[in-house]
């Protein structure tokens, strides 16, 4: 067998491939998130993340050869896509979850897949076939047959429709971060000086909004934190996130933020092996529609 036999892996391959890579990384990383919580202000993990990503990011950038020179409207682009996906979203994200369980926070996020084709859709002119729309939709569904009972369970008090607003607000912040990730695509920015650039940026506005709300910069240093602090710094930042803009520079952003409706059948995973949690036929059958969303967004054509 010579290695001109080997095909070179399809564009479609490789969008699966990367889907399913960041799917099970952020599906682990609710996890992980557990182990920071009560220890650390929210505000400070995720300079500490954030910040750790970044220096990677730029670090091994310079020690490729890659350039970390941006123009001045490849850094207004990541200033944006910093401000809109680490900083707004991430702190929305905590403050949700600090009222609602993060199976209905995981609904809220599916509809990322649908909100992006609607903000591309208004603000670039972006047109997508129906069966993108459709698998957007099936997505909403199937996350809401998957987490449906969880929700039902937690009812909707004051508490849980803050929790939901604020889900619903760190939603709206990703997709207008996708928006800024691809004007700087669109100015010629490399994928990872500008997510190492962006995730800078990020980190600076969490530490002022830190500062300004009084929350006091510690680190734990018991095993627990530090090595969620690494996985989720190495695998669900710096891994996960330049996976993501990979497909989604490839493939479109729909695709790309498909990969939250994704996230939580795998979370549901990993709480079966680590938290002995059972799920029922609704499980099964969500997964199965959420799959069928998958199939959709990746045989529709690429968005034009």
């Amino acid at each position: 067998m010579t290695f001109s036999s080997f095909r070179t892996p399809s564009a479609g391959a490789l969008a699966v491939a990367g889907v399913v890579l960041c799917a099970v990384i952020w599906g682990t990383t609710w996890y992980a998130i557990t182990w920071q919580l009560g220890t650390v202000d929210p505000a400070a993990s995720l300079t500490w993340r954030f910040g750790l990503a970044a220096i990677i990011l730029l670090i091994g950038c310079a020690a490729t050869g890659r350039s970390l020179r941006l123009t001045r409207a490849q850094h207004l682009a990541a200033v944006g896509q910093g401000a809109f996906v680490f900083a707004i979203s991430y702190s929305f994200t905590y403050a949700a979850e600090a009222n609602v369980t993060s199976a209905i926070v995981a609904v809220v996020f599916a509809t990322l897949a649908f909100l992006n084709l609607v903000l591309f859709r208004v603000v670039v002119g972006q047109k997508a076939a129906r069966a993108a729309w459709f698998g957007a939709a099936l997505g909403i569904v199937g996350v809401g047959v998957l987490s449906g009972g969880e929700a039902m369970a937690e009812g909707l008090d004051q508490r849980a429709l803050l929790g939901i607003g604020l889900a619903l607000l760190a939603v709206a912040g990703s997709a207008v971060g996708n928006y800024f990730s691809w004007r700087g695509q669109q100015e010629g920015s490399a994928i990872l000086p500008q997510t190492g650039w962006a995730m800078a940026y990020g980190t600076g506005m969490l530490a002022l909004y830190g500062l300004a709300t009084g929350a006091t910069f510690t680190i734990d240093l018991s095993p627990g934190y530090l090595i969620s602090l690494i996985y989720l710094t190495v695998f669900g930042s710096v891994v996960a996130f330049v996976t993501y803009f990979a497909v989604a520079r490839a493939r479109g952003y729909a695709l790309a933020s498909y990969i939250s409706a994704l996230t939580p059948p795998i979370a549901m995973l990993v709480s079966m092996l680590f938290e002995g949690a059972r799920f029922g036929w609704p499980a099964a059958a969500g997964l199965a529609l959420v799959l069928g969303g998958q199939v959709l967004l990746i045989r529709a054509p690429r968005q034009d």
